[in-house]
């Protein structure tokens, strides 16, 4: 996971050393005195690195900052800030505000950051600084253009082509983490091995009268559509972060069974599965990468499907 990071990082040398380990990653709004800034966070067991996605060719996100964990301390501070979901993150050199996306976002990062501090306390002492590769640049990292405010669609656009990915990383999970303003972990990771699929599906659009029927395979957070089971590049694909997954409602008039929804914003696609069995194994895998799957459901599940 660190050598796979690393393609995401400009602007650190060591980030693959013995013991280090990733925890969580995912997008927090830094404060600072041009207001809140859309930041990208990646917390390992030994320090919290943010970065901001950087308009480099490959699409890496830059490394502006690092906070060791030894000897930092977390607390809730929304009511001193006025900021909502908001954490001050003091570490010994230097301290941060930061405010996630939702209560349950702040939760997950209260949590596991808290956690990466106590590992850290019981480790022997301050770790080493990472080495930055490159001087920082002049710029400062606040002025956000308007070329970074890429949208929903623009990122599925930059989907489709999967032959053209090689040197661009504009489609990794740290872009889709950075899209939906939300984060993922290590646990998350290793239950997303687990939960893999493939199998016929018809899909329909919000304003589509008709279904088209697919092949879907479901891998890493990510469907994956197929015009057949033969073909060997997909269509099209949809990363799961930040989807909610519910059964439509009388309203919405679909007039069939086995059919579950996905949706984001405004975008909204329609699922129809062959039978019950398939329907249910659908709905418990895809609960596994959306944004409805609380952690303590997932593992729960996890522990009953040991024996």
């Amino acid at each position: 996971k660190l050598h796979e990071l690393k393609k995401d990082l400009i602007g650190i040398d060591n980030l693959v050393t013995p013991g280090r380990e990733f925890i969580r990653l995912g997008s927090l709004s830094k404060l600072s005195g041009k207001g809140l800034q859309q930041r990208m966070f990646f917390l390992f067991n030994d320090v919290l690195l943010y970065t901001s996605r950087g308009l480099t060719a490959s699409n890496q996100f830059k490394v502006h900052g690092q906070l060791p964990l030894y000897g930092m301390t977390i607390e809730e501070s929304e009511e001193e800030w006025g900021v909502p979901h908001c954490l001050t993150l003091r570490g010994q050199r230097q301290s941060i505000i930061v405010a996630a996306s939702s209560r349950s976002e702040m939760e997950k990062w209260m949590e596991d950051i808290q956690m990466a501090i106590d590992l850290a306390e019981k480790s022997n002492g301050p770790t080493p600084e990472l080495l930055a590769s490159s001087p920082p640049d002049n710029k400062s990292p606040d002025e956000a253009t308007a070329a970074d405010q890429e949208s929903e669609d623009d990122l599925s656009a930059s989907r489709t082509s999967l032959e053209r990915q090689a040197p661009h990383r504009g489609n990794t999970m740290v872009h889709v983490c950075w899209h939906r303003s939300t984060s993922v972990s290590m646990v998350d990771f290793s239950i997303a091995v687990e939960n893999q699929l493939s199998g016929n599906l018809l899909r329909k659009f919000k304003n589509s009268n008709g279904w088209q029927k697919l092949w879907v395979v479901f891998t890493n957070f990510c469907l994956f559509f197929y015009k057949s089971h033969q073909d060997s590049h997909p269509l099209a694909s949809l990363p799961l972060l930040g989807y909610s997954l519910t059964i439509p409602s009388e309203s919405e008039n679909i007039h069939k069974d086995y059919v579950f929804k996905l949706h984001f914003k405004s975008h909204v696609y329609y699922f129809r599965a062959e039978s019950e069995y398939t329907f249910e194994r659908w709905m418990e895998v895809i609960r596994s990468a959306t944004s409805s799957a609380s952690r303590a459901h997932i593992l729960s599940h996890k522990e009953s499907h040991l024996y």
